[in-house]
């Protein structure tokens, strides 16, 4: 099904593979009748083109990319035209595209999700760009629908941002990079590798998209296979798959820790252009006849079979048929694993799902940017049609991804079909894929077509006792559940007639409701602010010395975003700095904020030209310390801080706020073995914050320790990689070492003036 090669391959005419090794050059030599160096050879990538196309600096190995267009969604967009406000915005200098998809229910602390919304529709009309009200589209359909276009470039600032299936190079970022764009700066990487993923043969009937991106992510996601690297789709498979599925499939690379993926492209795609009215975005996109890539995943398409992801990550997948022929095991491996990722806070079972030897299941959701394409729910439809999900526990719900998939379904009678069945249709939202809309019930246990199933992600509360727990499947096994009424069932079981009903794109409902300014900006526009929507508190800058108090010691394999800064009705809070602080880390660590907080206070006495040591008391016994090595140390020469240690933080959202909450509590730093993404380590630097990396192993210092780091910020402005700590202890200092990684001018320059806000207001 899914074959994974251990080093670079050479790929001649989309079909022959060539390992590199010893042999490789001879090899090309015989078959191309001339020699190929493997830096030419990288060059024939479509993901090597676009790049290139791209990139300001007249250099592939550092490239500064501008990219062709911006989109954000209600939980992101607010910090980042404020922080861009902040540092000079006068106009969106690119198209800009503001949806409302997340807190589309206006349903937490009152006005202020609304509030949020005018704030986008005044922004739009004043920066000139479009605003996409709730309930009409989900970001990442919208971008498909109306922005994508072959051969361009967009930067989004939510972590699902991929449109390669349409030929567009697409990442997911924090705010800050989008901030950086709005500034007509650029956003600037080293050359990533590119992975090939060779498809052949063709899907399975009742095997869908997410089947396929299961299978992906179960087999590279532990390795670190294509961290940070594009993935680049090819091979004669690709044709056998339809616009959607190819959709479906290239929305969940994200969880494989990629930056971008990118596909080759065809007459399939050209059709969904056309079908979009917009036939000039097409563009064909082919490898060259002579590739490298840095890795090859190979994929047998037909060898696929329905799939299912149990909680708590997408990774950690099986087949629906070994999960049904090994429950006991299986599911006591799920619950086993599930006393770290839930630190044993609460009671977690999944076995007493077992019926008369099957897994019950008690909710279907279809939804959001991977499951509310046209064709899953059509498929799903298909299933269902005739049928009853019965009148026990088990729920379905549908939420097609945009206003125009969903008239398409009531025209075509899926609509009708479903609801027939006892199935809810509700509107184009991203609520149950983060926690903000179907919470199941304590201890149930969700299926769903969406992008995660991280802890407590469905809105679950640990501090209050609560779990709840997702599974991630196809919309067409999920149907088959919802016909065996929640007994857990593959769609290939079932022997349907699918109608393979053709799509219908009717933009006037576009037209009618989403504001395009087309790129003229109305300055007199006076922005509309609501009571949540707070600017960012002042930040400092470095100082020369730093003591850090490690506020929060975290040994879980992987530390997500959400664990960080929980989603779910939290983000309503997203447009309110400080507010939203009081969350952080709440479902992992809830001691984090109050310890974060009295080490804080000791920076704010020191700004305010106070004594740091009456501020907070058990800093003296620190400063004795401190003061018989290095007797010159004084307020206006050493700052105080908190930090977390955690083995690998910041896998999944790209939300700013996982490292900028940390920021406003008074943090200076993360440590890390790895940091998950390099949009996680992005956000860090742009909120000033320090990346510290240490060695596997043994942990060199404990929780609620206090470290210093003499000289930080020469050592900064020296470019030094590895920084020389100490942690302070009764009879003296304990030496450490610390490292920083790869830092580019800029990043430095940000660290040192304590922000990105604070680096373009010097600017």
């Amino acid at each position: 099904m899914i074959k994974l090669h251990e080093g670079g391959v050479y790929v001649l005419n989309r079909t022959e593979l060539i390992d590199d090794g010893a042999n490789a050059q001879a090899a090309l030599q015989a078959r191309l009748g001339y020699a190929l160096s493997k830096e030419e050879a990288k060059k024939q990538t479509i993901a090597y083109g676009i790049l290139e196309s791209h990139n300001t600096s007249g250099n592939m190995e550092k490239l500064q990319i501008r990219f062709d267009k911006l989109t954000s969604h209600d939980i992101t967009f607010v910090g980042i035209i404020q922080t861009a406000r902040a540092s000079g915005l006068e106009r969106f200098p690119v198209p800009y595209v503001l949806t409302n998809c997340h807190n589309s229910l206006c349903a937490v602390g009152g006005t202020i999700n609304e509030d949020d919304h005018m704030f986008g529709l005044t922004c739009a009309k004043k920066y000139g760009g479009v605003y996409v009200p709730p309930h009409q589209a989900v970001i990442h359909q919208y971008a498909r629908e109306m922005l994508a276009e072959g051969g361009k470039m967009i930067l989004g600032s939510d972590s699902h941002t991929r449109y390669g299936a349409l030929g567009t190079m697409a990442m997911g970022e924090g705010g800050p990079e989008l901030v950086k764009q709005l500034l007509s700066k650029t956003y600037d990487i080293n050359m990533p590798g590119v992975v090939g993923v060779y498809l052949t043969g063709s899907p399975a009937k009742g095997v869908g998209p997410q089947d396929v991106a299961l299978a992906i992510i179960g087999a590279v996601f532990k390795n670190g296979y294509v961290n940070n690297q594009v993935m680049e789709f090819f091979g004669d498979g690709v044709a056998s798959l339809s616009a959607d599925f190819r959709i479906g499939i290239d929305v969940m690379t994200t969880e494989t820790t990629c930056l971008s993926s990118i596909w080759q492209t065809d007459e399939t795609i050209r059709e969904f252009y056309e079908i979009h009215q917009r036939p000039e975005g097409y563009k064909q996109l082919t490898p060259g006849n002579a590739v490298y890539y840095d890795g090859l995943i190979e994929v047998d398409l037909s060898a696929v079979k329905p799939m299912i992801a149990m909680p708590f990550h997408p990774s950690n997948t099986y087949t629906i048929e070994e999960l049904n022929g090994n429950l006991k095991d299986i599911l006591a491996d799920v619950e086993k694993k599930a006393l770290v990722s839930l630190d044993g806070a609460v009671n977690y079972s999944l076995q007493d799902k077992v019926r008369d030897g099957k897994l019950y299941v008690e909710q279907g959701i279809i939804a959001g940017c991977a499951g509310g394409g046209f064709e899953n729910i059509v498929a799903a439809a298909d299933i269902l049609k005739g049928k009853s999900i019965g009148a026990d526990a088990f729920t379905l719900s549908v939420y097609p991804a945009s206003m125009p998939v969903y008239l398409e379904l009531v025209k075509n009678g899926s609509a009708a079909d479903l609801m027939a069945t006892g199935a809810v249709i509700k509107t184009a939202f991203c609520g149950p894929c983060f926690g903000a809309g179907d919470t199941p019930a304590n201890n149930g246990f969700s299926i769903r077509h969406s992008t995660r199933n991280f802890p407590n992600r469905e809105g679950s509360k640990l501090q209050n006792g609560q779990i709840s727990s997702v599974a991630l499947m196809d919309a067409r096994s999920i149907a088959a559940t919802a016909a065996n009424k929640g007994y857990l069932t593959p769609a290939t079981d079932l022997d349907v007639e699918y109608s393979g009903k053709t799509y219908h794109f009717d933009k006037s409902i576009y037209e009618n409701r989403v504001f395009d300014s087309k790129g003229v900006a109305d300055p007199d526009t006076q922005i509309q602010f609501g009571p949540n929507i707070k600017d960012w508190p002042e930040m400092s800058p470095l100082t020369d010395n730093l003591v850090l108090k490690v506020v929060s010691e975290i040994h879980d394999p992987v530390t997500t975003t959400d664990e960080l800064i929980p989603s779910g009705e939290t983000s309503s809070y997203r447009s309110n700095p400080l507010g939203l602080a009081e969350f952080a880390l709440s479902r992992k660590d809830p001691a984090y904020v109050g310890r974060a907080k009295e080490i804080q206070a000791a920076e704010k006495a020191r700004v305010a030209g106070e004594k740091p040591t009456e501020a907070c008391p058990e800093l003296k016994e620190v400063m004795d310390v401190l003061l018989r090595s290095y007797p010159h140390l004084n307020r206006n020469n050493i700052g105080f801080g908190s930090t977390i240690f955690a083995v690998k933080p910041g896998d999944g959202s790209a939300r700013e706020q996982a490292a900028s909450c940390q920021k406003v509590l008074g943090g200076w730093a993360n440590i890390a073995n790895e940091y998950a993404t390099k949009r996680y380590r992005s956000n860090l630097i742009n909120w000033g914050m320090l990346p510290f990396l240490i060695e596997p192993g043994e942990l060199p210092f404990k929780n609620l320790d206090y470290l210093f780091i003499p000289e930080i910020r020469r050592a900064i402005e020296e470019k030094a990689t590895t920084i020389p700590a100490y942690v302070v202890e009764k009879d003296g200092l304990r030496q450490i070492t610390l490292k920083l990684g790869e830092l580019t001018d800029d990043e430095r320059t940000i660290i040192l003036k304590g922000c990105l806000i604070n680096y373009y207001k010097s600017a």
